[in-house]
């Protein structure tokens, strides 16, 4: 068997996997306890210390969003890629795309607003509801070892930094 055969295959069951635990969420529920990376236990919760209309905002989505003229993620490797794609507040809806293969976005695709509610912020920033919009972040959301020491060791840690940078308070979480 070559190591070809056997990414491709396993990219196969991964993406195959992937359409399964969309259709059957309590599946994907049990998987996901049963594969613990993190012990949240530890994390506390942080309430904002200004109201949302002053807050600036980012978007974080695990759903493979990124602008069409940036390199796409690896679809090749069955761990998944563990990098992530800078989106500027600025960037138009129709200059973004998809590439993740392990779940059906197809609706994604008609309205990217159901995953990466881009337009729904700029309406509630220019109504005065949110302060403002910063800069925001795509990411694979199938990423497993090795590559999962990569994100939690250098690619979320290094996100972390740029939204501490841009003086993000409050960050939504998509995902895939």
């Amino acid at each position: 068997m070559t190591d070809d055969w056997r990414k491709r295959s396993l990219k196969e069951l991964y993406r195959l996997t992937g359409q399964i635990f969309s259709q059957i969420p309590e599946l994907a529920r049990l998987w996901g306890g049963a594969y613990r990376a993190l012990n949240f236990a530890d994390v506390p919760f942080t309430p904002l210390r200004k109201p949302l209309s002053a807050c600036r905002l980012a978007l974080i989505t695990t759903g493979g969003v990124h602008r069409r003229d940036q390199e796409p993620f690896d679809m090749s490797d069955p761990h998944g890629d563990a990098t992530y794609r800078r989106i500027p507040a600025s960037t138009p809806l129709h200059e973004l795309t998809i590439t993740h293969d392990y779940y059906d976005h197809s609706d994604a695709d008609r309205d990217l607003n159901i995953l990466f509610p881009l337009e729904l912020v700029r309406y509630l920033v220019g109504r005065g509801i949110i302060g403002s919009l910063a800069d925001s972040y795509g990411f694979m959301g199938h990423i497993e070892p090795p590559h999962l020491n990569t994100l939690i060791q250098q690619t979320a840690p290094e996100v972390a930094t740029f939204l501490k940078q841009d003086q993000v308070d409050a960050v939504l979480l998509t995902p895939g």
